[in-house]
């Protein structure tokens, strides 16, 4: 006599990769077959890099646009102090940082229609009406003999702002699909680190009286109270203390 054996499937998930197949008759028998998927895993085993990150595409085209127009306002006020600076190692140490901050506000420019189909333009503006004020009081030195207020702006107060951002923002976006801001990132915060250095130096060298320090800490403090009125270069969540309304025109 004969016997025809009925069976009934079920799969799961192997702990491999592959599929398990189950095949149970319905007298008893079990009969399990191993397969294994030839589909490729989305990420190699070596590849730990994150999809999330803590920016949204409209928050990531604001603070590139926050970028660009205060690195923008940077190479406008160093390739003008070139001209006025008597000291001509300052003098030329200011044309080397002002190509590198053109440079930088040109790598946001092209960023910014990758993030959003719109004009670069309407981005390309100041945290808030507060940065505005920074940057006119920054820039608000111009006498020769005034190369010390106008270092420790840029060099003490400004540029390290600006390597906080950066850090920030290339320490919490996503590694994946804002890849192409973090390789922007790496390259400017080269520079901001090389000029900061430079800077500082500059600013020891010309420091030499009491006085000198004086009237260093003392335009560096007003232009501190001003930043902090500000909240950094893209505003109060310049490195994730606080919160930003949205405004158009640093309104």
């Amino acid at each position: 006599m004969s016997q025809t054996r009925r069976y009934g499937a079920f799969a799961h998930r192997s702990p491999v990769g592959g599929w398990s197949h189950e095949f149970t008759s319905f007298g008893g028998m079990t009969d399990t077959t191993q397969t294994e998927s030839t589909a490729r895993a989305p990420f190699a085993p070596w590849d730990r890099r994150d999809i999330p990150g803590s920016f949204s595409v409209d928050e990531t085209a604001r603070r590139v646009g926050n970028y660009k127009w205060t690195e923008m306002k940077l190479f406008e006020a160093l390739g003008g102090w070139v001209a006025t600076v008597p000291e001509l190692d300052v003098k030329m140490r200011l044309g080397t940082h002002c190509y590198h901050h053109a440079w930088h506000a040109d790598l946001w420019h092209k960023r910014l229609p990758e993030l959003r189909e719109m004009k670069p333009e309407r981005l390309t503006v100041p945290a808030n009406a507060a940065m505005e004020r920074f940057i006119e009081a920054m820039t608000e030195p111009e006498a020769p003999e005034l190369t010390i207020e106008k270092l420790v702006g840029v060099y003490r107060v400004l540029i390290p702002r600006f390597i906080a951002a950066y850090t920030y923002h290339r320490n919490n976006t996503s590694e994946i699909t804002d890849a192409p801001t973090i390789r922007s990132i790496n390259f400017i915060l080269q520079d901001e680190y090389d000029d900061w250095r430079d800077g500082e130096m500059l600013l020891q060298s010309l420091i030499t009286t009491s006085t000198h320090v004086e009237r260093a800490a003392a335009h560096q403090a007003k232009l501190e109270a001003l930043m902090v009125e500000a909240g950094g270069i893209t505003g109060f969540d310049s490195i994730g203390m606080g919160t930003h309304t949205i405004t158009e025109g640093g309104a």
